[in-house]
């Protein structure tokens, strides 16, 4: 396998799991968020995952222009999340 596949092969891994398990449940933090919620745990240790795994394929998705949209569309996704979480446990403490 040279070295074209085999990136092939991880970048549709990649889209793979994107879509079957880290876009619904980022949508689904997305939407707690919005509605008010704070992070918990769990949530913040996945953040962290995304975010490391982000910073090994980047040399991987520079190389393959045509899926950086979809990366920056994923970071700022990550981004909203997290920043409407804090304004939610800003609001929430100043109620305290």
């Amino acid at each position: 396998m040279d070295s074209k596949e085999k990136e092939a092969g991880i970048l549709q891994a990649l889209a793979e799991r994107m879509e079957s398990q880290r876009l619904p449940r980022a949508l689904a933090m997305k939407k707690r968020v919005d509605d008010g919620e704070t992070l918990n745990e769990l949530d913040i240790q996945f953040l962290k995952e995304v975010l490391d795994d982000a910073q090994r394929i980047m040399p991987l998705v520079e190389r393959h222009p045509e899926w950086q949209s979809l990366a920056a569309s994923l970071i700022n996704l990550y981004q909203e999340i997290t920043r409407k979480a804090l304004e939610n446990e800003d609001h929430q403490k100043g109620k305290a």
